[in-house]
């Protein structure tokens, strides 16, 4: 089975290289899977994910409960079977906490994802860029010269993500501090969008033309009051690219788990919705 998994993951590098030239496509981004799952909602997320024909998704980690190197194997077979009904929709991990916590969870992760724990991949005219801090609050300086030297080998590609789990740059910007290395690098390189996951908590920061984004839960519980205002909901993103245009639309899941709410994302703010709800 993981085999098979494998091959999808080949399938998306594949669709990358033909993506077209006019650089228009769409993707999804999900969100934490584990971390206090939810039973359904990783299901739920995929079955809505599915019927909008996104050309890939990407996840923020956690996609495995994970913490028992026993486990993980088998942990990691069971997600595949789960996503196998959506082939179609190739995925990109992120290794989060709950993927990576030693050196076996690591290979296996490694053997499922066909990617090394940090990793960059072009898809049309954009460029992703996959860090790693599942085992760390910050990004070790290995992780650092990574972004350093994959944004510099793409820095002609006129739109960047880079992702990560944790969002180790979130105190950095709740205090408005440009001064810290993930920040001056995509500033340097013309980073788009740096999005993160981990706290299940819906959030947007602006920083220099750089937008920082935590990702809302695809199925870890839901923490504090769960208020969906305060950025509390199980959903995903939608993301269109169309040239040097980025519009990122907010989905919350549908009943029994949300109430399809929808929002661009400037609607986020530090702790929430900035605005009323519609």
């Amino acid at each position: 089975m993981w085999r098979l998994f494998s091959l999808l993951l080949l399938v998306a590098g594949a669709l990358a290289a033909f993506a077209n030239s006019s650089g228009q496509f769409r993707f999804a981004i999900i969100g934490d899977r584990t971390g206090g799952a939810v039973p359904g909602v990783y299901e739920e997320t995929w079955r809505e994910v599915s019927s909008e024909h996104p050309d890939f998704a990407v996840n923020v980690g956690d996609t495995i409960q994970g913490g028992n190197d026993a486990n993980a194997d088998a942990e990691w077979a069971k997600v595949t079977k789960l996503v196998l009904p959506y082939r179609r929709c190739p995925l990109f991990l992120v290794p989060g906490n709950h993927d990576v916590w030693s050196a076996a969870s690591a290979a296996v992760f490694q053997k499922y994802a066909r990617h090394s724990l940090h990793y960059g991949f072009d898809y049309g005219n954009a460029h992703f860029t996959v860090l790693d801090n599942s085992r760390s609050d910050s990004l070790a300086p290995d992780e650092i010269q990574f972004l350093r030297q994959d944004l510099q080998a793409h820095e002609k590609q006129p739109v960047k993500f880079v992702f990560s789990h944790r969002p180790s740059w979130i105190l950095q910007l709740v205090l408005a501090n440009p001064n810290f290395p993930v920040h001056k690098i995509a500033k340097q390189y013309n980073v788009k969008y740096v999005i993160a996951g981990h706290i299940h908590q819906m959030l947007r920061f602006h920083l220099d033309g750089i937008t920082y984004v935590s990702m809302a839960s695809s199925g870890g519980h839901l923490r504090a009051e769960k208020d969906y205002k305060d950025g509390w909901f199980f959903g995903y993103a939608l993301i269109s690219v169309r040239g040097d245009s980025v519009n990122f639309t907010v989905k919350e899941l549908g009943p029994p788990f949300g109430r399809s709410r929808q929002t661009d994302l400037e609607r986020w703010g530090p702790a929430g919705l900035t605005t009323n709800e519609q």
